[in-house]
């Protein structure tokens, strides 16, 4: 997982650290954090975006596989988030980067370089949000893949 900045709330953030171990129980797993920003008030939109941008594309090589988290991305159920790790697990990919950006989104290039858009939900979440839900939802993918009883159709 590749985000932006840290996580603020220390509620969600126990949350998080609660399905990080779970997940690495089943998985190689490996939390890549870009700090936020410094003085960012004077950027514009567009200009942290393209700034973050160019910090999570150093973080990627050609041959990783990458999955934007986004809102205009790929809606799938459960199962069929499941059927896709399975997919790319099974294709011996060295990296699968899940990418959460900042508030803004993506950069132009960020969206270029993505294999894949998923969206969690049509509903806009904040950015510290969505990091929960990604983790329940590949802990609950994994879990599917595994045969354990956490999902219940």
């Amino acid at each position: 997982m590749l985000l932006i900045g840290k996580t603020d709330d220390s509620c969600i953030q126990k949350l998080m650290d609660n399905y990080e171990k779970r997940i690495q129980n089943l998985i190689g797993f490996e939390k890549i954090l870009i700090p936020d920003l410094k003085n960012n008030k004077n950027l514009s939109q567009n200009q942290q975006k393209e700034k973050e941008g160019s910090l999570l594309l150093q973080k990627m090589t050609p041959s990783d596989f990458v999955v934007l988290l986004d809102e205009k991305g790929k809606e799938l159920t459960s199962r069929q988030y499941a059927l896709f790790l399975q997919k790319q697990m099974n294709t011996g990919l060295k990296n699968l980067f899940f990418v959460i950006g900042g508030p803004y989104g993506f950069s132009e290039e960020v969206y270029r370089r993505a294999n894949v858009k998923i969206a969690l939900s049509q509903m806009t979440f904040s950015h510290q949000l969505v990091r929960l839900i990604f983790l329940e939802q590949l802990y609950r993918g994994l879990a599917i893949l595994n045969n354990h009883p956490y999902h219940h159709d």
